[in-house]
């Protein structure tokens, strides 16, 4: 079975509510049309009815929950939400009012919060920021949580690396340059999610260039500062670092470079050492590897709200929806 068929067949056996507000892109509705055929998520898409109306033409998305803001019963209650929230901040009811009929994003989160929905989808035609900014003011972070990153799950196929060609890799779209406290958090975070997502043991791999101090520079001092401070805080995860790249999944490479260590040559959860790294990373593998790239996808807080590239096919979408709703099994 297909990686994304198991995460769907864990999707279906305890369906949640995901949130698709992209109700002015049709491949919202190609995507929902295939979730619902499926049956492995609830699905509620936010928009006018002519704004659903022009994009679903020809599809059959009969089984989703549609939601007018302009209408619906409860958008009062979700502006007086809103201002609660916000108010410190200066959120006025008319202010409110206009965030969200502006920006769908933001009433799906505050369906979230006031615990009628599951998850949201967004980012087929959104940046990661107008993605991710209403989930970090509304849905805001889970207990416990020291930094809310984003991760990618990669499939790649033909591949005896990783677990079977299954790949955690982050951050990839959320932190810009992490210290090392970061990045350790970041690597708690990625390994908690790899064995949610994948059900196997994690093996973390701080990247480098540089294994084991076969370089000096202050950006290796770093990653092994966040080795060290991960070790510490996460003592039950198999993780290790300075690690190169091939030092981290090639086998006789992470024999020789590192010898002794339990993550070199068997790594499935890739830690990068800053946004650059990992964005530039995880886009050569999706090209050059044609791997599968689900993401980015959110860790830290306290409901999923997943992000898409905004080159991304409705299949993607379908993918992120699958995963965000085994996210929310977790919650």
């Amino acid at each position: 079975m297909a990686f994304i068929d198991t995460i769907k067949a864990k999707a279906k056996s305890d369906k949640k509510t995901i949130i698709l507000p992209e109700s002015m892109d049709r491949r919202t509705f190609e995507a929902a049309e295939q979730i619902l055929a499926e049956d492995f998520a609830n699905l509620i898409i936010i928009g006018t009815p002519e704004e659903v109306a022009e994009n679903s033409k020809g599809l059959n998305i009969s089984g989703a929950t549609i939601i007018d803001p302009h209408t619906y019963e409860k958008t009062q209650e979700y502006i007086d939400l809103f201002v609660e929230l916000r108010k410190a901040k200066g959120m006025t009811p008319e202010k409110a009012r206009e965030t969200i009929f502006n920006d769908y994003c933001y009433y799906g989160c505050l369906m979230i919060k006031a615990g009628h929905a599951d998850g949201l989808v967004s980012g087929a035609c959104h940046s990661t920021a107008n993605t991710l900014r209403p989930c970090l003011q509304i849905v805001k972070t889970k207990p416990g949580t020291k930094l809310v990153s984003a991760f990618f799950l990669m499939v790649v196929p033909d591949c005896d690396m990783g677990e079977e060609g299954t790949f955690v890799f982050s951050d990839c779209g959320l932190n810009q340059n992490p210290s090392s406290e970061e990045l350790a958090a970041i690597a708690g975070s990625s390994a908690e999610s790899f064995r949610l997502l994948v059900g196997k043991e994690p093996k973390v791999a701080m990247l480098s260039h540089s294994t084991k101090g076969s370089a000096k520079h202050a950006d290796v001092d770093k990653v092994v500062e966040a080795t060290r401070i991960a070790k510490e805080a996460y003592p039950d995860i198999k993780l290790d670092g300075e690690m190169q790249l091939d030092a981290a999944i090639v086998p006789s490479v992470g024999a020789s470079k590192a010898p002794g260590s339990e993550v070199a040559g068997q790594a499935n959860v890739l830690i990068f050492p800053d946004l650059d790294a990992g964005n530039i990373g995880y886009k050569l593998v999706q090209r050059l590897a044609k791997a599968e790239a689900y993401g980015p996808m959110t860790q830290g807080i306290a409901a999923p709200v997943n992000d898409l590239s905004r080159g991304c096919s409705a299949s993607d979408i379908v993918g992120v929806v699958a995963i965000t709703a085994v996210q929310a099994q977790a919650q």
